[in-house]
């Protein structure tokens, strides 16, 4: 009888038990990481909470901007997280371009507007009509901007009519052209405080940021005030460029009737660019 041969083979390890628990606070880790990345420095959503850059854009639109166009600084981040130093990969926005900026004084808002004088640029407002670095920019009158009187819009009693039965809010517009060839709708309600204006010299570094609703915009126009004008914008607030409109609504949505998400929304809005 001979003896078994030795065996140099190791007892197999139990294999843990899965933990539910660890597996989902993994999950979600990992999920915020990739949440976080895209929305720093991709694209990021952005909901348009007053009537400043009307007739472009609603109460009630929701936009995305992307994040690359002209770099990053702590305000591409979350919360204007500290983590970045600067301003990195730093390019200037064109006249025209509409932007997502953190607003001075406090630089915790978020606001949007649109860029109309950069670094070296005088600005001013004669009558009504913008001058840019000492030439007129071209104001045209165009038909009247007609919109459906809804819980998200803001309309002064004068400017209310009835079309077909319906109460419309109807403005005036323009199309102003800058030297770029950029052109754009604004809104030019009647004579205000903000028709004419001193002669303004955009620092270097800064940007002079307007409102297409001219009359009713808090801008580059008034001093820097909490609560009031945001004066020369720090190119280091610039956050992203407002590419496409996926989504809107006229307010008349509730929560709790969930086919009213349909009825409310403004179907003929989604997909408009800029």
């Amino acid at each position: 009888m001979t003896d078994s041969a030795p065996t140099d083979a190791k007892p197999k390890r139990e294999a843990k038990p899965k933990s539910e628990l660890r597996d989902t606070l993994s999950f979600l880790v990992k999920l915020a990481l990739i949440v976080f990345v895209i929305r720093s420095f991709l694209i990021s959503p952005f909901v348009i909470p007053s009537g400043s850059m009307l007739p472009r854009l609603l109460i009630g639109d929701y936009i995305f901007i992307t994040k690359w166009n002209y770099g990053y600084s702590r305000y591409s981040l979350p919360w204007g997280i500290p983590l970045i130093p600067g301003r990195i990969l730093a390019r200037n926005p064109h006249r025209g371009d509409v932007v997502v900026f953190k607003a001075p004084p406090l630089n915790k808002e978020d606001w949007i507007k649109r860029v109309i004088g950069l670094p070296g640029d005088t600005v001013q407002m004669r009558g009504g009509q913008l001058f840019l670095n000492g030439k007129g920019v071209p104001k045209v009158r165009v038909a009247n901007f007609n919109e459906p009187i809804t819980p998200n819009t803001e309309c002064e009693p004068r400017f209310v009519t009835t079309i077909q039965g319906k109460q419309i809010c109807s403005r005036p517009r323009y199309r102003e052209t800058l030297p770029n060839g950029k052109s754009y709708y604004v809104l030019d309600l009647g004579n205000t405080i903000a028709d004419d204006t001193q002669v303004f010299h955009v620092p270097a570094g800064h940007l002079f940021l307007m409102g297409d609703n001219r009359d009713n915009s808090e801008d580059s126009r008034f001093p820097q005030e909490v609560g009031g004008g945001i004066g020369y914008v720090p190119e280091i607030n610039l956050e992203g460029k407002a590419v496409v409109n996926f989504w809107s609504t006229d307010g008349t949505a509730k929560w709790l009737l969930p086919w009213t998400w349909f009825t409310a929304t403004r179907w003929h809005r989604i997909g408009e660019g800029f």
